[in-house]
């Protein structure tokens, strides 16, 4: 491994601190979900992802990464920087005006590390459908990993990539949701349920494995598995478990925190639960 359990552990500690810090400092982005998938955006990019920070936009020989889910955005760009992309102190203009750091990531800006727009839910996997069958196509072994939300699975156009990547092999792909079971509206129980999501997928043909996206050591491995499956014939997909604001006693579990920010006093007692591990920015 590249770092131990407990490094990783306090590299998402900060991951955390970071994403709390940047939504708090403008009033305006979405904790929650990002405090969810810190470890599993630590564990990819810091143990997991061959990646270079010295970032071109084709990623010849590189493993690549495409968020569908955008508004996490604080989550990666914490992670990117954290990883070498850009200097940390950047994550100061998140969300303010002519800032690389858009509330959803976005290409013109020029942001090392983003391949695509993402606001629009529903669209990541199908880029990263295509990305992979270019790898294929010029023999580039590098793999592709894609992230989207659970809600964002009652887009219709994710179920027309997921009967496609089966059917054309398209086996150098690991998807992931992050099944948090909670909406912008509520739960997804209430909004749109997506009833049995790991016998959809296996009907559909895709190679399930589950996780704990929550767990460090869990997702460290799972992530490490679903590579060991890529080349057999089937798309891979990371069904993980995640809690909504995790790490946060008062953000843990609900919608509510989906898109709000916390006040200068919430901050503090959402910080005052994380450990400083490399240094604020």
């Amino acid at each position: 491994m590249k770092h131990s359990i407990s490094e990783l552990e306090d590299i998402a500690s900060q991951v955390r601190r970071d994403c709390l810090r940047m939504v708090h400092a403008v009033q305006s982005g979405h904790p929650g979900a990002s405090l969810g998938c810190a470890d599993f955006f630590t564990a990819l990019y810091f143990e997991v992802l061959n990646h270079n920070p010295k970032f071109s936009m084709e990623g010849v020989g590189e493993d690549l990464f495409f968020l569908s889910n955008g508004h996490i955005s604080p989550v990666w760009y914490s992670v990117l920087a954290r990883s070498g992309y850009f200097e940390v102190s950047e994550l100061a203009t998140f969300r303010k005006l002519d800032s690389r750091l858009q509330g959803h990531p976005t290409t013109h800006e020029g942001l090392p590390g983003v391949r695509i727009a993402s606001g629009s839910l529903g669209q990541g996997l199908s880029v990263a459908i295509g990305a992979a069958l270019a790898k294929k196509i010029d023999g580039d072994k590098g793999l592709v990993y894609a992230l989207m939300g659970d809600g964002e699975l009652q887009e219709g156009q994710n179920w027309e990539a997921l009967m496609f990547a089966p059917f054309h092999k398209v086996d150098n792909l690991i998807a992931s949701v992050d099944y948090n079971g909670q909406q912008i509206d509520g739960p997804t129980e209430k909004v749109l349920s997506l009833e049995n999501l790991q016998a959809k997928f296996e009907a559909f043909g895709w190679h399930v494995i589950t996780s704990d996206g929550n767990d460090m050591a869990e997702i460290t491995k799972a992530l490490h598995y679903a590579k060991s499956l890529t080349g057999k014939g089937k798309p891979i997909l990371n069904l993980m478990s995640t809690q909504m604001g995790y790490g946060v006693d008062f953000m843990v579990g609900t919608h509510k925190w989906h898109g709000s920010a916390p006040s200068d006093a919430q901050l503090e007692t959402a910080l005052g639960q994380l450990k400083e591990t490399a240094g604020d920015y």
